[in-house]
């Protein structure tokens, strides 16, 4: 990658984290803004009429039979001032009847329309939470495209060395027929050079992969002779080299061999058992295998077991890192992979393995979590899910509804990985 293109890409990806950041910004300010429902009364107070009739009869104070001759100013004042009460009354009644079934008609309407405006807003965040997931989508699909460009040279330097060693081994017609069969404990599948191509694609960067393996240095810190079975391209090799301990690479694979001799790394080629058969009881400071004993036959793995339990020292440890099969995520889109993987195991059952093999401590330790943007989404619980005003089916709902998604993100969606670090007593 050129220094333009440096210079670009690094502009581009401060442009989108800005982008991205503005973005949370105004989904934070916009669920906050979230109304609720106002509590409006069910419906108006009745009009009274009961005192109409009363007042309809009782106006006329003078009463029938008397004459008008008889009454005094005052009282015929009187008189006209019932009479212009009685008549507002009788008048009014009927516009306060329309009035109180007009509101009785009015008030659910503005009530659903209330609920029917909070119900839009709750679902327009949910529907804005769920673009940012689509657009990191795109993004890993953008960095990993970045990160293939960047690593493009050392690969392509890498595959034509590869090439190079491949093609002067190649043993010429005349030799064919002598030339030795392939080890019997090989794992079937791709051949070393293509598969060293496969390790590159799949597994992950030289950079990714030092990051997790640092996790492990700790537990040989005070250790030397660290045995790394299936070292690859000798990542964990070399950061054992960096802090002083010594360590011995092993790989079926001669390519990968050769990768670690040219970067000055000690690495043989061969089989796991023939090679601990070779040394000295107690000579290892400690075995590490990361994503090897997938690729095993069971009865394999149980002499491998029993094999570093006796060439390890007391007080050394044996970590074996393999794809978690219990989370469904990891078994098919990572164990179904690779061609070369034989048995998924079981967290359980490795445990077990090893302590039937005499380690006396054995810790499983996950590994790789699912991003939690590749988990399913529980429901963001709402005033109007739960609550005395809530109705039971909804609360029932949101609660068995989120449950669920618990219970999947466990069985689906958990850690893709696991170790299981032993120490032998």
């Amino acid at each position: 990658m050129t220094d333009g293109q440096e210079t670009l890409l690094k502009r581009l990806l401060a442009e989108r984290r800005e982008a991205h950041r503005r973005y949370n910004e105004a989904l934070s300010l916009l669920d906050r803004a979230i109304q609720s429902a106002p509590d409006l009364p069910a419906a108006p107070p009745a009009y009274d009429e009961a005192l109409l009739p009363k007042v309809n009869d009782t106006w006329q104070i003078l009463g029938e039979g008397r004459s008008a001759a008889d009454v005094t100013a005052v009282l015929q004042q009187q008189m006209a001032f019932n009479a212009a009460v009685v008549e507002h009354l009788n008048r009014n009644v009927a516009a306060h009847r329309d009035a109180q079934l007009a509101l009785e008609r009015a008030l659910p309407a503005l009530s659903a329309g209330f609920d029917a405006l909070v119900t839009f807003e709750s679902r327009l965040v949910q529907f804005l939470q769920t673009i940012t997931p689509l657009a990191d989508t795109h993004y890993r699909e953008i960095d990993d495209a970045v990160a293939q460009l960047r690593s493009v040279t050392d690969v392509a330097q890498r595959t034509a060395m590869l090439a190079k060693r491949a093609v002067e081994r190649r043993p010429s017609l005349s030799t064919a027929s002598s030339a030795e069969p392939a080890h019997p404990a090989a794992p079937a599948g791709p051949d070393e050079f293509q598969y060293v191509g496969f390790e590159d694609r799949f597994r992950g960067s030289e950079e990714v992969i030092r990051a997790r393996l640092k996790d492990y240095l700790p537990y040989f810190a005070d250790q030397s002779s660290v045995l790394d079975i299936g070292c690859g391209r000798g990542e964990f090799l070399d950061l054992l080299r960096q802090q002083g301990i010594s360590g011995q690479g092993l790989d079926l694979n001669p390519e990968m061999v050769e990768v670690c001799r040219s970067r000055g790394l000690h690495a043989t080629a061969g089989d796991a058992l023939s090679y601990l058969r070779g040394l000295p009881d107690e000579s290892l400071g400690g075995v590490i295998a990361v994503q090897v004993i997938e690729h095993l036959q069971p009865a394999y793995l149980s002499q491998l077991l029993a094999l570093a339990f006796d060439k390890v020292r007391p007080g050394g440890r044996v970590i074996l890192e393999t794809i978690n099969p219990s989370c469904w995520v990891a078994f098919f889109e990572s164990f179904v992979r690779d061609l070369t993987h034989v048995k998924p195991i079981h967290p359980d059952t490795l445990q077990y393995l090893l302590q039937a093999n005499g380690f006396s401590t054995v810790e499983i330790v996950y590994r790789s979590p699912i991003a939690p943007d590749g988990r399913l989404r529980k429901v963001r619980p709402l005033p109007e899910h739960f609550g005395d005003a809530a109705p039971d089916q909804l609360t029932e709902l949101v609660s068995s509804f989120n449950s669920n998604v618990d219970c999947l993100n466990d069985r689906m969606f958990s850690y893709q990985d696991f170790a299981a670090i032993a120490t032998k007593p």
